[in-house]
This record gives C-alpha cells, structure tokens and sequence, in this order.
C-alpha cells in the first residue's frame, strides 16, 4: 500500500513537470535564410535526433503537428485537415526547406495559420511570462526536421 503523502508528492512533481513542458523554450538565436530554406543547423544545435522529433512533433504541449496535418502516426487516430498532409514531406521538400517552416512558416506564407515555433521577437499577444521565448528549443527544431526528412514517397 502506498502512503496518501507519497501520492500526493509524485502528483505534485508529476503537474511540476507537466508545467514546466507547456513553458516556451528559449531567446531565438540569430540564423539566416537564404532562398526560402535555412541551410544551416540553427546556432547552438547539433545534427537532429530522428525519434526525439517525432516525439516531439506529436508532443501536444510541444510541436503538436497533428493539431492540423495528417501523418503516418497510427497510434494517434486525431489529425488535423487544415495544413498539408506530412506523409512524403521528406520526398518534396528539403532539410533547409523544412526548417524554414517549423521556425518561422510566415516568411514563405505570410497567410499561413502555422505559427512561427522559432520566433520570440515581433509577436503581439503574448503572455507576459512567454515574451522573448520561443514555442520550440533550436534542437527540437533540429530533431523535428531529422524526423520529417524521413517521411519519404514509397
């Protein structure tokens, strides 16, 4: 049997966590785009981790692609209609092009309904305790972009 404080102390730590995930990640760091795609890893990232982006991509307090895209993620049976469907994106569209749209859709769409998951800087209603932070870390964006580059036409 478990003691009623041990409980009420795990949940705690467990809605502490859960807090500190729906916290925005970071200052955007300076990075440059050159003909609709970033080519460069952005500063202070290192090459992508393929399983960290796609748990992160499907991570609701994260990512949360499936919020508005189809993708090849069977065990989730909710995707949204309202963006393009992933299932090929890697096929279609470059690492650079990629990246480009996960930090910041609006320089190739300034129509786009995607918010900017790297930007903390020109945002207008913001939550005092998020401005100057980011939705997603420079290395989520990398691990998201090492994940979708995979997502190839059979």
């Amino acid at each position: 049997m478990v003691p009623k404080a041990l409980i009420g102390a795990l949940t705690g730590l467990a809605l502490a966590g859960f807090a500190a995930s729906q916290a925005f990640a970071e200052e955007e760091q300076p990075y440059m785009v050159v003909s609709h795609e970033i080519p460069e890893y952005l500063p202070g990232a290192v090459p992508g981790d393929v399983a960290a982006g796609r748990k992160t991509a499907i991570t609701k307090s994260k990512g949360n692609c499936l919020a508005c895209h189809t993708m090849p993620i069977p065990e989730q049976s909710d995707h949204g209609l309202t963006g393009p469907g992933l299932t090929g994106v890697g096929s279609r569209m470059t690492e650079g092009e990629l990246r480009l749209r996960i930090v910041n859709p609006k320089i190739v769409n300034s129509e786009t309904m995607m918010p900017a998951f790297y930007k903390s800087k020109g945002l207008h209603r913001v939550l005092k305790k998020f401005e100057g932070k980011t939705i997603l870390t420079a290395q989520e964006v990398e691990d998201i972009v090492a994940y979708l580059v995979t997502l190839k036409d059979e």
